[in-house]
């Protein structure tokens, strides 16, 4: 018997065969599972429920997923993962710029899908607070267990995925990372996706820190390579 997990997750989809063999294959995996095929349900239930992961699509009744993802954002950082059809790539760049963590194309096997959770899952860091955790830069500190970024003494608001990649880089100044290298780190070895998928949310990372005050100047590019961070720790 698989044993339960501690991980809640919201299923939002309108296709109920699809949303119910999704659901079977989470709960298969011992995973706690709440399910919505509105738009508007989604946002309630995942205020109400505070699960780990969404499994959010695009294509909903009432309010779309980009719309939900909005509503989300602007109180959580839980980990989404769209579900888009394969030709809207339109639809998948809006999505990771909406802050998305990741996305899943249509069709998909359940298998893999329930893979892809289990590799964003793994990145969910443990509750509690530790100041030996604490990376300090001149003008940024990190905290790794409260998960909080503040830039010169201001709070930053950052989605998990966007942490985690600051961390990575944080974590080893001046090294440069490839793009297939931070998605071993963050995404897992396993992750099937485009690699692309490291620009956006590196992108999104810079706008978090404040590209217009020159915060983003902690994320180096290194061209035809990958990326850096830049800076000193104090």
């Amino acid at each position: 018997m698989t044993p339960m997990r501690t991980e809640r997750i919201l299923v939002v989809d309108d296709e109920e065969r699809l949303r119910s063999t999704v659901v079977s294959y989470l709960r298969q995996e011992g995973y706690q599972v709440e399910e919505a095929a509105t738009g508007e349900d989604a946002v309630v239930k995942a205020l109400d429920k505070r699960p780990d992961l969404v499994l959010l699509d695009v294509r909903l009744p009432g309010i779309d997923g980009f719309e939900v993802l909005q509503q989300l954002r602007r109180s959580s950082d839980v980990y989404v993962i769209m579900l888009t059809a394969r030709a809207d790539e339109t639809d998948r760049l809006i999505g990771l710029e909406g802050g998305a963590d990741d996305y899943v194309t249509k069709p998909f096997s359940p298998r893999e899908l329930v893979a892809r959770v289990r590799t964003v899952l793994r990145r969910k860091g443990p509750a509690g607070s530790n100041d030996d955790e604490v990376l300090r830069f001149e003008g940024l500190v990190l905290n790794l267990v409260r998960r909080e970024i503040v830039v010169d003494e201001i709070p930053i608001e950052a989605t998990a995925l966007e942490f985690d990649l600051l961390a990575a880089l944080a974590g080893s100044p001046g090294r440069v990372f490839s793009r297939r290298q931070l998605i071993e780190r963050i995404w897992g070895w396993d992750f099937f996706g485009d690699e692309r998928i490291v620009d956006t949310h590196i992108s999104n990372l810079r706008k978090a820190l404040g590209d217009s005050t020159d915060h983003g100047r902690f994320v180096g590019t290194v061209r035809g390579v990958g990326y850096k961070f830049v800076g000193s720790r104090s």
